[in-house]
């Protein structure tokens, strides 16, 4: 099927649930009917967890692009809305529980937010999943990493553009140049999330938005979730924006190992041509995103420093989370991908 130019497909089909909260989730959107009640536990494990993460992954995706198979528009069905807001109030704790180590380090090393990002993203020398599929991993490894990354890239900058009409002035405007490069600086060929489509071509992979939700584990939709989940409240702009500035100042580097990482398997342009953009278009990024948004929006409102770093650690623990799951499976020679449902 043809790829949309922004990479959404017009199928994507709802996946299969996993357990009780995306059961009730997905049986509501089939059916149409309200979702069951369900209990949805708190905790850190909630970080990781594939029945919980998939709902809530299930229930954003309403505000993208949609599902065939769903019935009737129920984007703002308060039932849903209800039902994420109480899983929504868990992610959240569990974020803000791990965080507290990470933002007080950064506190301790700077006194500047701007300064704070930035101790907090310095490369510290640990285990590393861009060096892994730099050096080491194979062709089946490299995909199955594409296709974890490909909810988030196929739609790539969108979360972040949440943040757009909740700010104001200087962070607005910078915002608004950062997106402007994301999606293409006005042509479409160059949108970055098109260009992802064509890597995932590369690799011989499906490149239909949510074409391998079905198969990403907890960690991985987590990684998703975070930054629609913070994008799209209001009361956490500061952290929607600091979420933005941790992962543009963590992509330089690691987009130039991927690059390597498919030179060294033989992957047509495409793929690299994907990681080559980002290696020299996130150099320029992390300083408009650290700074230029960041900083001035702590300028304007000192009171949203606490969660510009929140924003930022949570990016910084979540994306520890994913690296270590697929390191993890790669190194014990085992798939990090689910099995896919029937």
């Amino acid at each position: 099927m043809e790829t949309c130019g922004g990479g959404y497909s017009p199928a994507m089909q709802l996946p299969g649930p996993r357990g009780p909260v995306s059961d009730a989730v997905i049986t509501a959107l089939r059916t149409g009917e309200s979702p069951r009640t369900v209990t949805v536990r708190g905790g850190v494990g909630i970080l990781g967890d594939d029945d919980v993460q998939l709902g809530l992954w299930v229930m954003h995706e309403l505000h993208y692009a949609g599902f065939e198979d769903a019935v009737g528009d129920r984007e703002w069905d308060p039932d849903l809305l209800a039902l994420r807001n109480r899983i929504g109030e868990r992610f959240e704790a569990a974020l803000r529980e791990t965080t507290v180590d990470r933002i007080t380090a950064a506190r301790e090393a700077a006194d500047e937010v701007p300064d704070q990002i930035f101790a907090m993203t310095k490369d510290e020398g640990g285990p590393s999943l861009a060096a892994y599929l730099h050096r080491v991993a194979d062709r089946e490894q490299y995909a199955e990493f594409m296709m974890h990354r490909s909810i988030t890239q196929l739609k790539e900058s969108d979360a972040a553009g949440w943040a757009l009409p909740r700010l104001r002035s200087g962070a607005k405007a910078v915002l608004a140049e950062l997106l402007y490069d994301e999606y293409g600086g006005g042509r479409p060929t160059y949108i970055h999330s098109r260009l992802y489509a064509e890597a995932l071509v590369g690799c011989g992979l499906d490149p239909d938005y949510g074409r391998y939700a079905d198969r990403l584990p907890g960690p991985s939709l987590a990684a998703d979730n975070v930054s629609t989940y913070l994008g799209l409240h209001h009361r956490l702009r500061g952290a929607a924006v600091g979420h933005l500035a941790a992962f543009e100042a963590t992509s330089s580097l690691p987009c130039r190992k991927l690059s390597g990482g498919a030179e060294r398997l033989g992957h047509p342009v495409e793929v690299r041509r994907y990681w080559d953009e980002h290696v020299e278009a996130d150099a320029v990024h992390e300083q408009l995103a650290v700074r230029g948004i960041c900083g001035s929006l702590v300028s304007d409102a000192p009171d949203l420093a606490d969660d510009v770093l929140f924003g930022a650690a949570a990016c910084l623990e979540i994306e520890e989370r994913f690296g270590a799951h697929l390191l993890d499976a790669f190194e014990a020679g085992r798939s990090s991908l689910r099995e896919a449902s029937a």
